[in-house]
């Protein structure tokens, strides 16, 4: 029987951030429970930040090397398939209650296409029910009809606040949403997929793009001052900004973008980690509604749920807010997944310590459902992790990602770093001790994060570190020539025909 699938991102979600991780504030009590029925993945990556070539990564499986959107505004090559287009083999009717952030492939459409001019599209292969960018158009006529005070503009809805002091400027809390937690962007897309649910019949997919806890960082009563923003953690950062900025080239030019760089003012930063907080919260009192609604429904124990993010969020560490670079913070991201029936019995309430990625969410989710894994994917399938909570002998023993700053609209980047657009990179390979980063074209960096868990200390100019320094090289230049974009390269014309063979990435499950 083929399951129901449920697979629910959320936007800018640290990892540590989730009660089963320890986190000292962050209260998450249904994602915990989901967790303690399913398999909850503590060192899971994003592959790549920002959200368009991140979701790129998780639609297709294929690291940015390969599928090439890398930035908020590149296209996703059309010629690419996806999780949704594969499961529509399998008679599903994938559809979409959030976004996707897939930038069109302007050879698709004819010149003067207005859709060319939004690169919040959807991911071919989703139905959309319910579409939720930064024009938040049905939920805007949703809080309209319900007598709400309205902004002018649509996508002021997701900030609006009454006139007034911030707390940092005296106001007793964090100024909250003018739209109360029940009918505010997060509960509208939670109840419209119950909605849809209940009148299901099929095995169904659903793919929920929840906007929470990305920016503005304003929230609905209770949740804007259900944490204290003088008690929030301390930011993981030197005493200013400029003794960040001598670690490396690119971070200083990065902490000279008003975009990325948090703000001067302290209580206003609490104030941004604190409503961080209440948005994570209200997120997962969510996750408990729509649980308890499955299982009301009685089709909670034949549906796949996974939960998971995009990528991070720096929230002033080391100087920085947003997602960007080669910090753990913003691409250290949570992952649960829920299996239905009792193959995975074995392996509930696992805490898995394999270094897992994004880019094995698409064949994870296909092997489940009984597809076919597509050649084109990078990542590997969970299956063996979730059904016994162990990692298999040859798993991979460091994760990796990709930051791409070049700008398609400007140089300034170039400019500043006296580089060429194609040199705008970062590779980066992240293991449990050590995290080596590569840059095209500027000076690399190599933390020891045993000693250094912050990443303050950059060891790549000390002569004793170069044995290490050389073996990580070696290991992102093996990742990523075993990683190169493989379409034909499995297909050889003979004269009996097309002869084709397929193999694993790597020699999993040796020995095992």
């Amino acid at each position: 029987m083929q399951p129901n699938i449920l697979f629910i991102t959320a936007d800018q979600w640290r990892g540590d951030c989730l009660g089963l991780a320890g986190h000292p504030m962050v209260k998450t009590p249904h994602l915990d429970a989901l967790a303690a029925e399913g398999v909850a993945f503590t060192k899971h990556f994003a592959n790549c930040a920002p959200c368009a070539p991140s979701r790129a990564s998780i639609h297709t499986g294929m690291y940015l090397q390969n599928h090439r959107s890398g930035t908020n505004m590149t296209p996703l090559d059309l010629r690419h398939t996806n999780w949704a287009l594969e499961l529509r083999t399998a008679g599903y009717d994938p559809v979409l209650f959030g976004y996707t952030d897939t930038v069109p492939d302007p050879r698709a459409h004819p010149e003067g296409d207005p859709v060319l001019t939004n690169w919040e599209g959807n991911l071919p292969g989703l139905k959309p029910i319910i579409e939720m960018t930064s024009e938040p158009g049905p939920w805007f006529e949703y809080c309209k009809a319900k007598g709400y005070d309205m902004p002018e503009w649509r996508p002021l809805l997701y900030g609006h606040r009454d006139p007034g002091p911030e707390w940092e400027n005296g106001g007793p809390a964090p100024k909250p949403l003018k739209i109360s937690k029940e009918d505010n962007d997060t509960a509208y897309l939670f109840n419209r997929v119950m909605d849809y649910v209940g009148e299901q019949k099929a095995p169904w997919a659903v793919h929920l793009s929840v906007m929470r806890p990305h920016p503005p960082w304003i929230a609905s009563e209770p949740y804007n001052a259900m944490y204290d923003p003088n008690d929030v953690p301390d930011m993981a950062r030197k005493d200013r900004p400029e003794d960040e900025a001598k670690q490396h080239p690119w971070l200083a030019h990065q902490l000279d973008q008003k975009l990325y760089r948090a703000p001067a003012n302290e209580k206003s930063l609490r104030r941004h980690k604190a409503v961080y907080f209440g948005l994570m919260t209200e997120v997962d009192d969510n996750m408990g509604r729509l649980i308890a609604f499955l299982k009301s429904q009685q089709v909670y124990d034949n549906t796949l749920i996974i939960f998971t993010s995009d990528h991070g969020e720096q929230m002033g560490d080391h100087w920085l807010r947003g997602k960007c670079g080669y910090f753990d913070a913003s691409y250290h991201i949570p992952l649960i997944i829920r299996e239905p029936g009792t193959v995975a019995d074995d392996a509930r309430g696992s805490q898995v310590d394999a270094f897992t990625e994004n880019v094995d969410l698409m064949p994870t989710l296909l092997a489940r459902a009984g597809v076919n894994i597509p050649v084109q994917c990078d990542g590997m399938d969970l299956t063996p992790l979730i059904e016994t909570g162990e990692t298999p002998q040859g798993w991979r023993t460091e994760a990796h990602w990709e930051y791409d700053f070049r700008n398609p609209t400007n140089d300034f980047a170039e400019q500043d770093l006296g580089i060429s657009m194609h040199q705008c990179a970062i590779n980066v390979i992240r293991g449990d001790k050590y995290k080596y980063v590569h840059f095209a074209g500027l000076p690399p960096l190599l933390f020891d994060l045993e000693n250094d868990p912050h990443e303050f200390d950059n060891l790549a100019n000390d002569p004793a570190m170069m044995p290490v320094l050389l073996e990580m090289a070696q290991k992102m230049l093996t990742w990523r020539m075993t990683h190169d974009e493989q379409t034909l390269t499995h297909v050889a014309i003979t004269p009996e025909g097309v002869k084709k063979r397929s193999a694993p990435r790597y020699p999993l499950f040796v020995g095992a």
